[in-house]
C-alpha cells in the first residue's frame, strides 16, 4: 500500500509546486505580444496597453511621424517613456505646446505620454506623435514599419505601422537629419518630415 500511495503523493506534490509557476510564465509574456487587438484593429496588444490603427507617414529620408491610438485597459495610468524602431537612428515622443498667444509648436515630450486608466491617448498629425528621425531608408506607401514603445516599468510594446501617403499637417522642425531646431507649425518642404 505504501508503494501505490507514494507515487500518488509525489504526483500531487509536484502538481502543487508547479501551480504557482503558471502565473509567473504568463506574467513574463506581458507587454511583448503583438498581433491584432480586439475589434479588428491592427496593432500591438499587451495586458496594459494596445495600439490601434497605427500608421506612419511616407517619407524618402530624414524623418517622419507615427500615429494611432494608445488604449489603456487597466485601472492605472500607463506611462510611455520612449520608442525605438529599426527604421530610424533615433526616435522621440513629441507633444504639441500652445503658448499664451495661441501659437502651437512641437517639441520632445520630456516626460513622455501618460495614457489614463481606462482611457486613450491619440497620436495624430499636427499633434502628439512618435517621431522617427535619421531614417535608415525610404518609407514608401504600402510598406510596414516596426516600432516598439517603452514603458516606465520596463515593459515594451512592439507594433507594426502601415506606411501611407499623407499631405496634411506639415510641421517644420528644422535640422531634420539631426533632430535639432524644432520650429512652429508651418509649411515643410519635401525633406521627408511629417
Amino acid at each position: 500500500m505504501t508503494r501505490t500511495t507514494a507515487p500518488t503523493r509525489r504526483a500531487a506534490l509536484l502538481g502543487l509546486v508547479s501551480l504557482p509557476v503558471l502565473p509567473l510564465l504568463a506574467a513574463c509574456d506581458g507587454g511583448t505580444a503583438s498581433g491584432a487587438s480586439d475589434g479588428g484593429s491592427s496593432g500591438a496588444t499587451a495586458s496594459a496597453l494596445s495600439v490601434t490603427d497605427p500608421w506612419a507617414k511616407a517619407a524618402e529620408s530624414d524623418m517622419t511621424g507615427v500615429f494611432g491610438v494608445l488604449k489603456n485597459t487597466t485601472d492605472k495610468d500607463v506611462h510611455v517613456t520612449g520608442a525605438k524602431s529599426p527604421a530610424a537612428g533615433m526616435c522621440e515622443l513629441h507633444e504639441t505646446i500652445t503658448d499664451s498667444t495661441g501659437a502651437s509648436s512641437m517639441q520632445k515630450a520630456e516626460n513622455g505620454f501618460v495614457v489614463p486608466a481606462g482611457g486613450e491617448f491619440a497620436l495624430e498629425p499636427g499633434a502628439n506623435h512618435i517621431m522617427l528621425m535619421q531614417l535608415t531608408g525610404p518609407l514608401k506607401p504600402g510598406d510596414e514599419v516596426e516600432v516598439t514603445l517603452e514603458l516606465e516599468d520596463g515593459t515594451t510594446i512592439p507594433f507594426t505601422a502601415a506606411v501611407k501617403e499623407f499631405t496634411g499637417a506639415k510641421e517644420n522642425y528644422g535640422g531634420a537629419s539631426d533632430g535639432g531646431g524644432m520650429e512652429d507649425m508651418g509649411g515643410m518642404g519635401s525633406d521627408g518630415g511629417h
